[in-house]
């Protein structure tokens, strides 16, 4: 019998080093033994609602994503079966319904979101929880290029979006849930040492996987 699949969430503040994170463990590990998952697919669909109300929505509060989905797409992937990942428009503000991407269960799924550790039932699939500690002037600069090169806003908007409603949620959603962390990595990406610890746990887990099956 197949092994379970280990969950590994990775999460921290906005423009914390998430994704640099997760792209430095997947480039550790072979294709055929990980598959990843972002939080940010799983925003709700709004495609019933016209673009200006759209824009209403605080895309920084825990009743923006649809976790009921995610968790229903983890325990599938927990049984061996494959999912539909959701494709989310950040220009839109909605799901592309005509998109998605399957997620093949493998031996590693990573979960990577901002508010992964919030919902109790999502932070209870996760076998190894990552928290990504990033000082908050770094942050609000990552968040200022990204937000502007990657989903089309300008400087203004994502400065009165950071000050309305990421830092508050950050403050309120974020920050607190620190405590669930089995490890709080510092500087993100930039923490070498930390990432080369994780990838070594990774691939234990990975070889011991393999010597059951076998």
């Amino acid at each position: 019998m197949k092994n379970r699949p280990l969950i590994i969430g990775i999460t921290g503040g906005t423009g914390s080093g998430k994704s640099t994170v997760s792209k430095a463990i997947i480039e550790s590990i072979p294709e055929e033994n990980l598959s990843i998952i972002e939080q940010d697919a799983y925003y709700k669909d709004q495609s019933h609602l016209e673009f200006k109300d759209r824009l209403k929505t605080n895309y920084d509060h825990p009743f923006a994503f649809d976790n009921e989905l995610l968790i229903g797409h983890l325990n599938d992937l927990l049984d061996g079966k494959s999912i539909k990942k959701p494709v989310y428009d950040f220009e839109k503000h909605t799901r592309d319904v005509d998109q998605y991407t399957e997620i093949f269960s493998k031996d590693i799924i990573v979960v990577e979101g901002i508010m992964i550790l919030e919902d109790e039932n999502l932070r209870n699939m996760l076998d190894i929880k990552i928290f990504v500690d990033t000082d908050n002037d770094i942050r609000i600069l990552r968040r200022i290029q990204r937000d502007i090169e990657e989903r089309g806003r300008t400087v203004d908007s994502v400065i009165d979006q950071y000050l309305s409603t990421v830092r508050p949620a950050h403050m309120q959603f974020i920050e607190p849930y620190k405590k669930y962390a089995d490890i709080i990595m510092p500087e993100g990406g930039y923490n070498t040492v930390a990432i080369d610890i994780v990838v070594a746990k990774i691939k234990s887990i990975i070889e011991s996987k393999v010597k059951k099956d076998n």
